[in-house]
């Protein structure tokens, strides 16, 4: 990695997996901060202003579902990694519709976990070849309706009303509208912004569709943007003027 280096938090009440983890992203050139609780994570994201969190599920004083989203209402979106020793669907979903970005289940490798943090901080630091800077301008803004999407600065309004997403709902709201008035399957989706081995998990795009709907539909019920094309996926409609 060129320039200054990214700092990764590392929040674990073991310290086994703490060293592990320190270690093994300290070899890829990361930056680490370190938590032992909930409590400590909040009070260590609101000082040293991380760039991405690994976070546990399981820590004492407060959990990790309550820390994702308690820095989530407070409309702080760094992404997410959520660490979890169960298997359980429920505890998965939950921390996706919560906020999380992403989800890894124990035992992991350090390998795969550096891939993976590799692969968010990708999408937030986009590195642009001067080729491709034309073509990307040109793309930059996009407007549907009142939807207006300023790609390059990962920003969204609906009107003047300035919209809030995670770095994941961000970028399925950008492909979405890259695509429009075209039918997406779930896996297609998954493939396309989650790049990587999600095992055919296509809930993590329903969770994700279901954010994007409350911040963009007045009606969740009746969207006028995103719509379920039953049995194969969803389809984002540009409205029409009249």
């Amino acid at each position: 990695m060129e320039g200054i280096k990214k700092r990764i938090l590392v929040v674990d009440d073991e310290q086994s997996i703490r060293t592990l983890l320190d270690y093994n992203l300290k070899k890829a050139d990361f930056e680490t901060i370190m938590a032992a609780d909930g409590r400590e994570a909040i009070e260590k994201v609101r000082k040293e202003k991380p760039d991405l969190i690994l976070l546990d599920l399981m820590l004492p004083e407060i959990n990790g579902l309550e820390v994702c989203e308690t820095l989530r209402n407070q409309s702080i979106n760094i992404p997410i990694i959520m660490l979890t020793a169960k298997g359980e669907e429920l505890d998965k979903v939950l921390g996706l519709e919560i906020g999380a970005d992403d989800y890894m289940t124990k035992p992991f490798s350090p390998r795969e976990v550096v891939a993976r943090v590799k692969a968010v901080l990708r999408r937030t630091s986009p590195q642009i070849q001067p080729q491709e800077m034309l073509k990307q301008n040109e793309m930059a803004t996009l407007k549907v309706g009142p939807l207006t999407i300023y790609s390059d600065q990962y920003e969204a309004y609906l009107g003047d009303e300035k919209l809030e997403f995670t770095l994941k709902e961000f970028e399925l709201l950008l492909y979405f509208v890259r695509n429009k008035n075209q039918v997406l399957s779930r896996d297609v989706l998954l493939s396309a912004v989650w790049n990587y081995d999600f095992a055919g998990d296509t809930r993590i795009v329903d969770v994700h569709v279901s954010h994007l709907r409350e911040k963009i539909e007045e009606n969740t019920k009746k969207p006028i943007y995103i719509k379920t094309v039953r049995g194969i996926g969803y389809k984002f409609e540009e409205l029409e003027i009249k």
